[in-house]
């Protein structure tokens, strides 16, 4: 029997896909647009800056609702991923995933603050930077990094949110859970 859960799911698979979206779109179009722009290198970090700044709350929001929803599914589905089998192993990486694409973002916005400090031209900025030096290219290097691993670990969230879709098909939940019962009685004897 299968309940509706509607408003959980919208929550994460729209929060997933704005992460997702986002996440590219910044990497490829606003950095790429900033460089284009941008004439220097401190001018294309500012440009890129203000616009990574604008994005962070529909981020975290995104993210917010990403977690939310998929905390109502994982309650909702609880039998499932303790009968079915395939679904406990599934729901272990999408969770192992969503903890590294949640690692990298943080990690790519705390780099972001770095730099964006450092190509400020505001006077308190400036000095704030003086007080905590860091050598610019390498937090640039892991930057570009850290915002290329958010698209591609929340890309790889949105193809296990996919296999926990067919998961859920009928034909797929019966026999997933008879060779799990059957695993189980198997293990008693």
């Amino acid at each position: 029997m299968s309940e509706r859960n509607t408003w959980i799911r919208s929550l994460h698979d729209l929060g997933l896909a704005a992460w997702f979206g986002g996440s590219l779109m910044g990497a490829v179009g606003l950095n790429g647009a900033a460089k284009e722009e941008g004439g220097t290198s401190q001018a294309t970090e500012r440009i890129a800056s203000s616009g990574w700044a604008k994005w962070t709350p529909v981020n975290a929001a995104a993210i917010g609702a990403h977690l939310f929803g998929g905390g109502g599914l994982l309650v909702a589905n609880t039998h499932r991923i303790a009968m079915q089998k395939g679904v406990a192993s599934s729901t272990t990486a999408k969770t192992v995933v969503t903890a590294g694409a949640l690692a990298a973002t943080a990690y790519a916005r705390v780099l972001g603050k770095k730099v964006e400090l450092a190509s400020s031209t505001d006077p308190q900025d400036i000095e704030k930077a003086e007080q905590h030096p860091l050598d610019v290219d390498k937090a640039r290097r892991q930057l570009a990094y850290a915002q290329w691993a958010v698209p591609a670990l929340t890309g790889c969230l949105v193809i296990l949110n996919a296999l926990h879709g067919e998961q859920q098909r009928p034909e797929e939940q019966l026999p997933g859970m008879w060779e799990r019962a059957r695993s189980a009685t198997h293990l008693l004897s």
